[in-house]
């Protein structure tokens, strides 16, 4: 019979689902006890460790919802290497107003340079900040709308991700677009239009944009709509990959 209030006390809170009011409320208790702390604080400790946890799982759940390729900080990224790219901005939009104020980022430069690490940088920055993510290549976007338009599933597609907070964009212009393609992605890009940010990273300036999207009409109404409200991150400078290989060669 000792027993059954703890037993009891277990199903509740399994119940309720507070796991780590259910984990750690006996050993919180003890703690308390030799502190001297009283029932209050120690209710307070108890649901600061519960919100502290459950915020933890959330940002978890958003990081894997929005599909990086891997899980990069702007803490870990390489300033110095890159002495063309504003920190100073780049900073300022980890902070994630921008996705607010539903404006656009779009980060330039040859290949190598780090624009992806910047792109997932302010991805888990948003995550962290309580923002839905969805981080996809130009290319795989592109295929996965023409797979839905060809399954009648467009909408629904369409729907989810007009649903994001922020939609991440990545490597646009290292493969020609078709025609529906362009199309396709064009559709995305207008519906997004001050209702809600886009991060792009290219390795092509905008003046050769078209050759991604073939059309000069279509290029010019994209870049209309991307870069009304937008920051730019000029980022050019040697490749990472290939200072890294000259070092391990010497």
């Amino acid at each position: 019979m000792s027993d059954t209030p703890q037993l009891l006390l277990q199903h509740h809170l399994k119940k309720l689902k507070l796991p780590t009011f259910q984990n750690e409320h006996a050993k919180l208790a003890r703690q308390c006890a030799s502190e001297g702390k009283d029932h209050v604080q120690y209710l307070l400790r108890l649901c600061e460790l519960e919100l502290i946890e459950r915020e933890r799982r959330m940002i978890e759940r958003r990081i894997k919802a929005a599909k990086f390729p891997a899980t990069k900080s702007l803490d870990s990224f390489d300033f110095k290497a890159i002495p063309t790219l504003n920190k100073a901005l780049a900073m300022e939009l980890a902070r994630c107003e921008f996705v607010d104020r539903r404006e656009n980022v779009i980060a330039l430069g040859p290949s190598g340079t780090g624009k992806t690490h910047v792109a997932l940088g302010l991805g888990l920055a948003a995550c962290q900040k309580g923002l839905k993510v969805r981080f996809t290549m130009a290319s795989s976007l592109v295929h996965e709308l023409i797979e839905a338009a060809d399954d009648r599933r467009l909408q629904r597609l369409q729907k989810g991700l007009a649903g994001q907070d922020l939609l991440i964009i990545d490597e646009l212009g290292f493969v020609p677009l078709s025609k529906t393609g362009a199309e396709l992605l064009f559709e995305i890009i207008s519906q997004r239009y001050e209702r809600g940010s886009i991060i792009i990273t290219s390795n092509l300036p905008f003046d050769e944009w078209t050759e991604v999207f073939g059309s000069e009409r279509l290029t010019g109404a994209i870049l209309d709509r991307l870069t009304h409200h937008v920051h730019i991150l000029e980022m050019n400078g040697d490749s990472f990959r290939l200072r890294q290989s000259r070092k391990a060669q010497t």
